[in-house]
Formats: C-alpha cells, sequence, structure tokens
C-alpha cells in the first residue's frame, strides 16, 4: 500500500466539493474534445462540468432527480436506480467513461462494456483500510486489494495508470485506474503513449 498523500492533497476534499478530482484533472488529456463522456452516479456533477468545458458531450446518470436537474445545460441527464435497476444505457459506448467515490460491482461488466473502442476508463474510489479513517467503512464498497486491476483484464481493457493507498485531507484510502480499450490500428495505441502524464498546473 503506497502513502499517496505528498502529491495528491491539495485539493479540496474530492468527494465533498466542487473541485475535479486530481486524478480525472489529470489523465483529461486522453479525451478529445468532442468525445462523448459517461459520467456515472455523477453526484453533483462535477465531471460532469468539467469535462462539457473542455468541450466534451457529456451523460450524466444518478438516481437524485434534482443533482441532475441543475446539469441539465450541461448534459444529457439519465435518471436511474443504478442498484436497483437495470443498466439504463444498454448498447451505448462512450469516448471515455468516469466513475469516482462510487463502488457497485453488479455494474462493473455494464461498465467495461459502455468504453467504446479506443475509448478511455477513469476510475477512482474509496478501498479496505478506508474502515480506519472513515466512512465509507461496509466492505461491499471498498475496493480489494488489486480490484480494479483484474477487472480491466478481465474485461480486455488496457491499464496506462494505477495507483492504491493513502491520502490525506481528507484522511481516506483510494484505489484509482486509468484504462483505455485497445482498438484494432496501433496508431490509436500509440497516441495514447505519446500522451504527457504530467499533472495539469494551476490556473
Amino acid at each position: 500500500m503506497t502513502d499517496l498523500s505528498a502529491s495528491k492533497s491539495r485539493l479540496p476534499p474530492a468527494h465533498t466539493g466542487l473541485v475535479a478530482s486530481e486524478w480525472v484533472q489529470r489523465w483529461s488529456h486522453l479525451i478529445e474534445p468532442g468525445g462523448r463522456v459517461l459520467d456515472v452516479a455523477c453526484g453533483g456533477g462535477r465531471h460532469t462540468r468539467w469535462f462539457h468545458d473542455r468541450g466534451c458531450v457529456m451523460t450524466a446518470v444518478d438516481r437524485d432527480a434534482s443533482s441532475l436537474q441543475g446539469l441539465a445545460h450541461v448534459a444529457r441527464t439519465v435518471q436511474a436506480d443504478l442498484e436497483g435497476q437495470p443498466w439504463p444505457l444498454a448498447g451505448e459506448t462512450f469516448s471515455a467513461v468516469v466513475v469516482t467515490n462510487y463502488l457497485w460491482r453488479a455494474l462493473l461488466p455494464d461498465i467495461a462494456r459502455s468504453v467504446a473502442a479506443s475509448g478511455v476508463l477513469i476510475y477512482e474510489t474509496f478501498a479496505e483500510g478506508n474502515a480506519s479513517v472513515g466512512k465509507p467503512s461496509n466492505p461491499d464498497f471498498l475496493l480489494r486489494p488489486g480490484e480494479l486491476l483484474h477487472f480491466a483484464a478481465a474485461h480486455g481493457l488496457r491499464v496506462v495508470a494505477y495507483e492504491d493507498g493513502f491520502c490525506s485531507l481528507p484522511d481516506r484510502f483510494i484505489q484509482r485506474m486509468v484504462a483505455v480499450r485497445p482498438s484494432t490500428g496501433s496508431a490509436d495505441r500509440q497516441r495514447h503513449l505519446r500522451q504527457p502524464v504530467n499533472p495539469p498546473r494551476a490556473s
């Protein structure tokens, strides 16, 4: 387990604030302007707004109608109980799928299928160990060691970045991954490898 605090703790609390996750900001360059992006369990919509402001075409999914109402001007909104109803976007694929601070394991295959060829999955949520510092503490909502890596391998996704460890401000254990779905063209693979991985500079 790695302590990620030194480089990952300078933003407001990611799961309560309106600022996009540092992890999402860092890897947003993989998603081209104009790409179709799905924000799963979008909550207040910080990532929906982040990608919309960067020229992406957004779909935001959540069960909270009031949250979605505030996003109607920047996204196609889909109200759905992701844990009690069938996947609401069956058959659709996206240039990118973003999931943060949310885990419902039964949905993982649907999330993987939603990533188009050459598409990107950005995933970040709480991990085992979080019960020692706060909520969530239920293991049903905490990723097991290496779980995102196993998930990616099982669904044909190529991992380009992965971290698993402790962050502070606030204290939390998290696991996060960026993966791409390879296409048949080698040029696409090279495009992802050529992308800079420097963290974004403050504007």
